[in-house]
Protein backbone atom coordinates (compact mmCIF):
# COMPACT_ATOMS: atom_id res chain seq x y z
CA UNK A 1 0.00 0.00 0.00
CA UNK A 2 1.26 3.35 -0.69
CA UNK A 3 1.80 6.02 1.57
CA UNK A 4 -0.32 8.53 -0.42
CA UNK A 5 -3.20 10.36 1.51
CA UNK A 6 -5.95 8.08 0.46
CA UNK A 7 -8.66 9.35 -1.57
CA UNK A 8 -12.59 9.55 -0.41
CA UNK A 9 -15.37 7.77 -2.52
CA UNK A 10 -16.10 11.09 -3.97
CA UNK A 11 -12.44 12.31 -4.85
CA UNK A 12 -12.45 8.20 -6.68
CA UNK A 13 -15.73 8.45 -8.40
CA UNK A 14 -14.10 11.96 -9.37
CA UNK A 15 -11.18 10.38 -10.97
CA UNK A 16 -13.06 7.26 -12.57
CA UNK A 17 -15.73 9.81 -14.35
CA UNK A 18 -17.88 7.29 -13.04
CA UNK A 19 -20.96 7.94 -10.24
CA UNK A 20 -20.45 6.27 -6.92
CA UNK A 21 -22.76 3.86 -7.71
CA UNK A 22 -21.00 2.55 -10.34
CA UNK A 23 -17.55 2.91 -8.35
CA UNK A 24 -19.53 0.60 -5.73
CA UNK A 25 -20.14 -1.75 -8.06
CA UNK A 26 -16.60 -2.06 -9.17
CA UNK A 27 -15.72 -2.78 -5.08
CA UNK A 28 -19.26 -5.56 -5.24
CA UNK A 29 -17.28 -7.18 -8.23
CA UNK A 30 -13.12 -7.08 -6.79
CA UNK A 31 -12.13 -4.59 -9.29
CA UNK A 32 -11.21 -2.03 -6.76
CA UNK A 33 -10.41 -2.28 -2.99
CA UNK A 34 -11.14 0.06 -0.46
CA UNK A 35 -10.95 0.59 3.13
CA UNK A 36 -14.39 1.26 5.81
CA UNK A 37 -14.35 3.26 9.30
CA UNK A 38 -16.10 5.53 10.65
CA UNK A 39 -15.51 8.15 8.60
CA UNK A 40 -16.60 6.48 5.30
CA UNK A 41 -14.87 4.37 2.34
CA UNK A 42 -11.05 5.30 1.09
CA UNK A 43 -9.32 4.11 -1.42
CA UNK A 44 -5.45 3.64 -2.43
CA UNK A 45 -4.50 6.18 -5.09
CA UNK A 46 -2.37 4.12 -6.89
CA UNK A 47 -4.89 1.02 -6.95
CA UNK A 48 -7.07 3.54 -8.67
CA UNK A 49 -4.66 5.31 -10.89
CA UNK A 50 -3.43 1.98 -11.75
CA UNK A 51 -7.52 0.88 -12.28
CA UNK A 52 -7.74 4.28 -14.67
CA UNK A 53 -5.30 3.39 -16.82
CA UNK A 54 -6.50 -0.31 -17.07
CA UNK A 55 -9.63 0.91 -18.84
CA UNK A 56 -8.26 3.28 -20.85
CA UNK A 57 -6.28 0.64 -22.44
CA UNK A 58 -8.99 -1.68 -22.70
CA UNK A 59 -11.63 0.72 -23.81
CA UNK A 60 -14.16 -1.23 -26.70
CA UNK A 61 -15.92 0.93 -29.08
CA UNK A 62 -19.42 1.69 -28.06
CA UNK A 63 -22.13 -0.46 -29.53
CA UNK A 64 -23.80 0.56 -32.53
CA UNK A 65 -26.86 2.87 -31.80
CA UNK A 66 -29.50 3.21 -34.33
CA UNK A 67 -30.52 6.27 -36.02
CA UNK A 68 -30.63 9.52 -33.98
CA UNK A 69 -30.16 7.79 -30.25
CA UNK A 70 -29.13 8.94 -27.81
CA UNK A 71 -31.55 11.73 -27.70
CA UNK A 72 -30.19 12.82 -24.76
CA UNK A 73 -28.87 11.45 -21.37
CA UNK A 74 -30.50 11.08 -18.35
CA UNK A 75 -29.26 10.75 -15.21
CA UNK A 76 -30.49 7.22 -13.41
CA UNK A 77 -29.32 6.25 -10.08
CA UNK A 78 -31.35 2.53 -10.24
CA UNK A 79 -29.87 0.22 -12.99
CA UNK A 80 -26.47 0.19 -13.93
CA UNK A 81 -25.15 -1.64 -16.96
CA UNK A 82 -21.32 -2.07 -16.50
CA UNK A 83 -18.59 -4.63 -18.17
CA UNK A 84 -21.58 -7.08 -19.19
CA UNK A 85 -23.52 -7.19 -16.09
CA UNK A 86 -26.81 -6.03 -14.31
CA UNK A 87 -26.52 -3.83 -10.86
CA UNK A 88 -29.00 -2.30 -8.48
CA UNK A 89 -28.03 0.79 -6.99
CA UNK A 90 -25.03 -1.26 -6.60
CA UNK A 91 -26.17 -4.81 -5.88
CA UNK A 92 -25.23 -6.98 -8.36
CA UNK A 93 -28.71 -8.03 -10.56
CA UNK A 94 -27.62 -11.94 -10.61
CA UNK A 95 -27.89 -11.93 -6.41
CA UNK A 96 -31.23 -9.94 -6.40
CA UNK A 97 -32.74 -12.56 -8.85
CA UNK A 98 -31.93 -15.36 -5.37
CA UNK A 99 -35.27 -13.08 -3.17
CA UNK A 100 -38.33 -12.82 -3.93
CA UNK A 101 -39.74 -9.80 -6.30
CA UNK A 102 -42.16 -8.70 -3.92
CA UNK A 103 -38.82 -8.24 -1.18
CA UNK A 104 -36.90 -6.56 -4.01
CA UNK A 105 -39.29 -4.05 -5.74
CA UNK A 106 -40.44 -2.98 -2.51
CA UNK A 107 -37.07 -1.87 -1.42
CA UNK A 108 -36.44 -0.05 -4.99
CA UNK A 109 -39.55 1.85 -4.35
CA UNK A 110 -38.45 2.68 -0.73
CA UNK A 111 -35.07 2.26 0.06
CA UNK A 112 -36.26 -0.68 2.75
CA UNK A 113 -35.54 -4.14 3.05
CA UNK A 114 -38.75 -6.02 3.98
CA UNK A 115 -37.94 -9.58 3.66
CA UNK A 116 -41.52 -10.59 4.62
CA UNK A 117 -43.29 -7.46 2.39
CA UNK A 118 -46.48 -9.17 0.45
CA UNK A 119 -48.37 -7.10 -2.13
CA UNK A 120 -51.89 -7.04 -2.06
CA UNK A 121 -54.49 -5.64 -4.42
CA UNK A 122 -56.48 -2.32 -2.89
CA UNK A 123 -60.29 -1.32 -3.26
CA UNK A 124 -61.33 -1.34 -7.23
CA UNK A 125 -59.82 -4.82 -7.75
CA UNK A 126 -63.59 -5.93 -8.40
CA UNK A 127 -64.71 -3.05 -10.38
CA UNK A 128 -61.33 -3.97 -12.27
CA UNK A 129 -62.49 -7.50 -12.98
CA UNK A 130 -65.97 -6.36 -14.47
CA UNK A 131 -63.66 -3.63 -16.53
CA UNK A 132 -61.57 -6.49 -17.78
CA UNK A 133 -64.42 -9.23 -18.30
CA UNK A 134 -66.01 -6.81 -20.40
CA UNK A 135 -63.58 -7.23 -23.10
CA UNK A 136 -64.20 -8.86 -26.53
CA UNK A 137 -63.07 -12.49 -26.24
CA UNK A 138 -59.91 -11.67 -28.50
CA UNK A 139 -58.68 -9.66 -25.68
CA UNK A 140 -55.00 -10.96 -24.29
CA UNK A 141 -53.96 -11.02 -20.44
CA UNK A 142 -52.06 -7.68 -21.50
CA UNK A 143 -55.51 -6.03 -22.52
CA UNK A 144 -56.93 -6.87 -19.05
CA UNK A 145 -53.88 -5.32 -17.28
CA UNK A 146 -53.67 -2.44 -19.43
CA UNK A 147 -57.81 -1.29 -18.70
CA UNK A 148 -57.28 -2.65 -15.03
CA UNK A 149 -54.97 0.24 -14.33
CA UNK A 150 -57.69 3.01 -15.13
CA UNK A 151 -59.97 0.87 -13.11
CA UNK A 152 -57.80 0.87 -10.27
CA UNK A 153 -56.47 4.42 -10.13
CA UNK A 154 -60.03 5.55 -10.46
CA UNK A 155 -61.04 3.72 -7.23
CA UNK A 156 -57.89 5.24 -5.48
CA UNK A 157 -58.92 8.74 -3.71
CA UNK A 158 -54.80 9.35 -2.83
CA UNK A 159 -54.11 8.59 -6.92
CA UNK A 160 -53.04 12.49 -7.42
CA UNK A 161 -50.82 12.00 -4.60
CA UNK A 162 -46.74 12.86 -5.60
CA UNK A 163 -45.88 11.80 -1.97
CA UNK A 164 -43.18 9.48 -1.97
CA UNK A 165 -44.68 6.85 0.30
CA UNK A 166 -48.41 7.53 -1.02
CA UNK A 167 -46.65 6.86 -4.63
CA UNK A 168 -45.01 3.53 -3.59
CA UNK A 169 -47.68 2.37 -1.90
CA UNK A 170 -50.07 2.79 -5.29
CA UNK A 171 -47.03 0.96 -7.17
CA UNK A 172 -47.45 -2.02 -5.13
CA UNK A 173 -51.03 -2.01 -4.51
CA UNK A 174 -51.32 -1.60 -8.67
CA UNK A 175 -49.02 -4.38 -9.35
CA UNK A 176 -50.62 -6.93 -7.21
CA UNK A 177 -54.11 -5.52 -9.08
CA UNK A 178 -52.58 -6.32 -12.73
CA UNK A 179 -52.22 -9.73 -11.47
CA UNK A 180 -55.54 -10.63 -9.68
CA UNK A 181 -57.18 -9.11 -12.83
CA UNK A 182 -56.36 -12.04 -14.65
CA UNK A 183 -58.35 -15.30 -14.75
CA UNK A 184 -56.88 -18.64 -12.83
CA UNK A 185 -55.26 -21.04 -14.65
CA UNK A 186 -54.44 -23.20 -11.92
CA UNK A 187 -54.76 -23.87 -7.89
CA UNK A 188 -52.65 -20.74 -6.23
CA UNK A 189 -48.83 -21.92 -5.86
CA UNK A 190 -48.24 -20.20 -2.38
CA UNK A 191 -48.83 -16.52 -1.31
CA UNK A 192 -45.94 -14.74 -2.99
CA UNK A 193 -46.91 -12.56 -6.15
CA UNK A 194 -44.65 -15.11 -8.54
CA UNK A 195 -46.76 -17.89 -7.31
CA UNK A 196 -50.01 -15.92 -7.66
CA UNK A 197 -49.19 -14.96 -11.05
CA UNK A 198 -48.06 -18.79 -12.26
CA UNK A 199 -51.57 -19.71 -11.35
CA UNK A 200 -52.94 -17.00 -13.69
CA UNK A 201 -50.84 -18.00 -16.57
CA UNK A 202 -49.93 -21.70 -16.66
CA UNK A 203 -52.63 -24.57 -15.80
CA UNK A 204 -49.65 -26.85 -14.63
CA UNK A 205 -48.82 -26.77 -10.79
CA UNK A 206 -45.28 -25.56 -10.48
CA UNK A 207 -42.41 -27.72 -9.21
CA UNK A 208 -40.13 -25.46 -6.24
CA UNK A 209 -37.51 -24.76 -9.33
CA UNK A 210 -39.72 -23.45 -11.92
CA UNK A 211 -41.22 -20.86 -9.36
CA UNK A 212 -38.22 -19.59 -7.93
CA UNK A 213 -37.29 -19.22 -11.81
CA UNK A 214 -40.54 -17.28 -12.74
CA UNK A 215 -39.58 -14.47 -9.32
CA UNK A 216 -36.09 -14.44 -10.61
CA UNK A 217 -37.52 -13.32 -14.22
CA UNK A 218 -39.57 -10.87 -12.52
CA UNK A 219 -36.78 -8.96 -10.58
CA UNK A 220 -34.26 -9.20 -13.59
CA UNK A 221 -37.01 -7.46 -15.88
CA UNK A 222 -37.35 -4.91 -13.18
CA UNK A 223 -35.57 -1.93 -14.69
CA UNK A 224 -33.08 -2.04 -17.59
CA UNK A 225 -31.62 1.58 -18.02
CA UNK A 226 -33.90 3.97 -20.35
CA UNK A 227 -35.43 1.65 -22.40
CA UNK A 228 -38.40 3.08 -24.79
CA UNK A 229 -41.25 2.06 -22.29
CA UNK A 230 -39.46 3.72 -19.30
CA UNK A 231 -38.58 6.93 -21.17
CA UNK A 232 -41.99 7.22 -22.03
CA UNK A 233 -42.53 6.84 -18.26
CA UNK A 234 -40.19 9.61 -17.34
CA UNK A 235 -41.29 11.80 -20.00
CA UNK A 236 -45.23 10.94 -18.34
CA UNK A 237 -43.95 11.31 -14.66
CA UNK A 238 -42.08 15.17 -16.07
CA UNK A 239 -45.00 16.47 -16.35
CA UNK A 240 -46.08 15.63 -12.85
CA UNK A 241 -48.85 12.79 -14.23
CA UNK A 242 -49.77 10.48 -11.36
CA UNK A 243 -48.14 7.08 -10.89
CA UNK A 244 -50.91 5.01 -12.83
CA UNK A 245 -50.86 7.59 -15.51
CA UNK A 246 -47.44 6.63 -15.54
CA UNK A 247 -47.83 3.11 -15.84
CA UNK A 248 -50.43 3.68 -18.61
CA UNK A 249 -47.53 5.30 -20.41
CA UNK A 250 -44.80 2.32 -19.96
CA UNK A 251 -47.85 -0.17 -21.23
CA UNK A 252 -48.29 2.05 -24.30
CA UNK A 253 -44.44 1.65 -25.62
CA UNK A 254 -44.49 -1.57 -24.20
CA UNK A 255 -46.81 -2.93 -26.52
CA UNK A 256 -44.31 -3.43 -29.26
CA UNK A 257 -42.67 -6.24 -31.27
CA UNK A 258 -39.08 -4.62 -30.75
CA UNK A 259 -39.43 -4.10 -27.12
CA UNK A 260 -42.61 -5.88 -24.68
CA UNK A 261 -43.77 -8.59 -27.65
CA UNK A 262 -40.80 -9.59 -28.71
CA UNK A 263 -40.62 -12.94 -26.70
CA UNK A 264 -43.72 -13.98 -28.27
CA UNK A 265 -42.30 -14.60 -31.52
CA UNK A 266 -39.13 -16.15 -29.37
CA UNK A 267 -41.95 -18.69 -28.08
CA UNK A 268 -43.48 -19.50 -31.67
CA UNK A 269 -39.98 -19.88 -32.77
CA UNK A 270 -38.84 -21.97 -30.30
CA UNK A 271 -42.21 -24.29 -29.55
CA UNK A 272 -41.59 -25.09 -33.47
CA UNK A 273 -38.04 -26.53 -32.93
CA UNK A 274 -38.84 -28.49 -29.44
CA UNK A 275 -41.53 -30.08 -31.96
CA UNK A 276 -38.97 -31.19 -33.95
CA UNK A 277 -38.40 -28.81 -36.89
CA UNK A 278 -35.58 -27.68 -38.65
CA UNK A 279 -33.96 -25.00 -36.47
CA UNK A 280 -32.81 -23.28 -40.00
CA UNK A 281 -35.78 -23.70 -41.34
CA UNK A 282 -37.54 -21.91 -38.67
CA UNK A 283 -35.08 -19.30 -38.11
CA UNK A 284 -35.39 -18.43 -42.09
CA UNK A 285 -38.99 -18.24 -41.64
CA UNK A 286 -38.64 -16.06 -38.44
CA UNK A 287 -36.45 -13.45 -40.48
CA UNK A 288 -38.23 -13.70 -44.14
CA UNK A 289 -39.67 -10.77 -43.89
CA UNK A 290 -36.39 -9.05 -43.14
CA UNK A 291 -37.75 -6.23 -40.33
CA UNK A 292 -35.23 -6.91 -37.52
CA UNK A 293 -33.42 -9.68 -35.80
CA UNK A 294 -34.02 -13.58 -34.96
CA UNK A 295 -36.54 -13.22 -32.06
CA UNK A 296 -34.63 -13.73 -28.72
CA UNK A 297 -31.17 -13.09 -30.03
CA UNK A 298 -28.69 -10.02 -29.26
CA UNK A 299 -28.54 -7.51 -27.35
CA UNK A 300 -26.52 -4.23 -27.83
CA UNK A 301 -26.03 -3.01 -24.69
CA UNK A 302 -24.17 -6.85 -24.38
CA UNK A 303 -22.09 -7.20 -26.87
CA UNK A 304 -20.48 -10.89 -25.40
CA UNK A 305 -24.77 -12.06 -24.68
CA UNK A 306 -27.51 -11.14 -21.99
CA UNK A 307 -26.90 -11.82 -18.35
CA UNK A 308 -30.16 -11.98 -17.49
CA UNK A 309 -31.16 -14.79 -20.18
CA UNK A 310 -27.84 -16.70 -19.38
CA UNK A 311 -29.34 -16.64 -15.62
CA UNK A 312 -32.68 -17.76 -16.86
CA UNK A 313 -31.43 -20.48 -18.49
CA UNK A 314 -29.52 -21.85 -16.49
CA UNK A 315 -31.97 -22.22 -13.71
CA UNK A 316 -34.24 -23.68 -16.62
CA UNK A 317 -32.21 -26.35 -17.00
CA UNK A 318 -32.78 -27.91 -13.83
CA UNK A 319 -37.31 -27.66 -14.12
CA UNK A 320 -38.13 -31.26 -14.04
CA UNK A 321 -39.24 -31.66 -18.20
CA UNK A 322 -37.95 -28.77 -19.70
CA UNK A 323 -35.10 -31.30 -21.78
CA UNK A 324 -37.30 -30.73 -24.97
CA UNK A 325 -37.57 -27.14 -24.15
CA UNK A 326 -33.66 -26.90 -23.73
CA UNK A 327 -32.61 -29.20 -26.05
CA UNK A 328 -34.41 -26.59 -28.86
CA UNK A 329 -32.79 -23.81 -26.91
CA UNK A 330 -29.14 -25.16 -27.55
CA UNK A 331 -29.93 -26.14 -31.25
CA UNK A 332 -31.01 -22.46 -32.01
CA UNK A 333 -28.11 -20.98 -29.67
CA UNK A 334 -25.71 -23.10 -31.57
CA UNK A 335 -26.90 -22.51 -34.79
CA UNK A 336 -27.05 -18.33 -34.41
CA UNK A 337 -23.53 -18.78 -32.65
CA UNK A 338 -22.29 -20.25 -35.76
CA UNK A 339 -24.07 -17.84 -38.34
CA UNK A 340 -24.39 -14.48 -36.79
CA UNK A 341 -22.38 -14.88 -33.53
CA UNK A 342 -25.91 -13.48 -31.95
CA UNK A 343 -26.34 -14.80 -28.30
CA UNK A 344 -29.88 -15.45 -26.48
CA UNK A 345 -31.24 -12.46 -24.89
CA UNK A 346 -33.85 -12.16 -21.98
CA UNK A 347 -37.00 -12.38 -24.84
CA UNK A 348 -35.65 -16.42 -25.09
CA UNK A 349 -35.86 -16.76 -21.74
CA UNK A 350 -38.89 -15.73 -21.34
CA UNK A 351 -40.23 -17.81 -23.99
CA UNK A 352 -38.28 -21.18 -22.63
CA UNK A 353 -39.78 -20.83 -19.27
CA UNK A 354 -43.36 -19.92 -20.77
CA UNK A 355 -43.18 -22.48 -23.19
CA UNK A 356 -42.18 -25.35 -20.53
CA UNK A 357 -44.97 -24.28 -17.99
CA UNK A 358 -47.64 -24.77 -20.54
CA UNK A 359 -48.06 -20.98 -20.52
CA UNK A 360 -49.67 -18.77 -23.74
CA UNK A 361 -47.59 -17.16 -26.37
CA UNK A 362 -48.07 -13.68 -24.20
CA UNK A 363 -47.14 -14.88 -21.22
CA UNK A 364 -43.50 -13.40 -21.76
CA UNK A 365 -45.61 -10.22 -22.10
CA UNK A 366 -47.63 -10.13 -19.03
CA UNK A 367 -44.39 -11.03 -16.94
CA UNK A 368 -42.28 -8.45 -18.32
CA UNK A 369 -45.19 -5.95 -18.23
CA UNK A 370 -45.95 -6.99 -14.49
CA UNK A 371 -42.20 -6.55 -13.26
CA UNK A 372 -41.61 -3.60 -15.35
CA UNK A 373 -44.23 -1.40 -13.36
CA UNK A 374 -42.32 -1.35 -10.47
CA UNK A 375 -39.20 0.21 -12.70
CA UNK A 376 -41.41 2.60 -14.05
CA UNK A 377 -42.63 3.68 -11.15
CA UNK A 378 -39.01 3.55 -9.61
CA UNK A 379 -38.09 6.27 -12.24
CA UNK A 380 -41.13 8.39 -11.69
CA UNK A 381 -40.51 8.86 -8.46
CA UNK A 382 -36.73 9.72 -9.34
CA UNK A 383 -38.96 12.32 -12.21
CA UNK A 384 -40.69 13.69 -9.25
CA UNK A 385 -37.54 15.36 -7.83
CA UNK A 386 -36.71 17.41 -11.09
CA UNK A 387 -37.89 20.24 -12.57
CA UNK A 388 -41.23 19.74 -13.68
CA UNK A 389 -41.14 19.66 -18.22
CA UNK A 390 -37.70 19.16 -18.27
CA UNK A 391 -38.30 16.10 -20.70
CA UNK A 392 -40.56 17.80 -23.09
CA UNK A 393 -37.99 18.57 -25.80
CA UNK A 394 -38.38 21.74 -28.64
CA UNK A 395 -39.46 20.24 -32.62
CA UNK A 396 -37.39 22.06 -35.82
CA UNK A 397 -39.09 22.17 -38.66
CA UNK A 398 -37.95 20.75 -42.18
CA UNK A 399 -40.50 21.28 -45.08
CA UNK A 400 -41.27 18.78 -47.21
CA UNK A 401 -39.17 17.37 -49.53
CA UNK A 402 -40.20 17.04 -53.35
CA UNK A 403 -42.44 19.90 -53.34
CA UNK A 404 -45.11 17.79 -51.46
CA UNK A 405 -48.27 19.34 -49.65
CA UNK A 406 -47.34 22.87 -48.58
CA UNK A 407 -44.46 22.99 -50.38
CA UNK A 408 -42.05 24.19 -47.91
CA UNK A 409 -43.89 27.75 -47.53
CA UNK A 410 -43.70 29.00 -44.12
CA UNK A 411 -46.51 28.87 -41.94
CA UNK A 412 -48.74 31.71 -41.61
CA UNK A 413 -47.42 33.03 -38.48
CA UNK A 414 -44.30 33.64 -40.10
CA UNK A 415 -42.36 30.78 -38.53
CA UNK A 416 -42.81 32.16 -35.29
CA UNK A 417 -43.39 29.72 -32.18
CA UNK A 418 -46.38 30.32 -30.30
CA UNK A 419 -46.62 29.90 -26.39
CA UNK A 420 -48.32 27.24 -24.31
CA UNK A 421 -46.67 23.90 -23.23
CA UNK A 422 -48.94 21.81 -25.82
Amino acid sequence: MSDLPRLTAEQTAERLGVKRETLYAYVARGLLTRERTAAGSSFDPLEVEAFASARRRSAAPAPARSEGRPLMVIETDFALIDDGELYYRGRPAAELAREPFEVVAHWALTGRWEASVRFAPGAGLDAARRVADALPPGAGDRDRQLVAVTALAAADPLRTSLDPEAVAGAAERLIAGMVAVLPLKSAPAGPALAGELWSRLSPQPPSAEALRTLDAALVLLLDHDLAVSTLAARAAASARATPYAVVVAGLGALDSPLHGNASRAAHRMLARVAAGEEPARVVADAVVDGRGPVPGFGQPLYPVGDPRARILLGMLAGIPGAEPVVAAVDALAALLRDRTGAAPNVDLALAALSLTAGMPDDAGEVIFATARTAGWIVHALAEYREPPLRLRPVGRYTPPRGGGCGGGAPPPDGGRKGGGGA
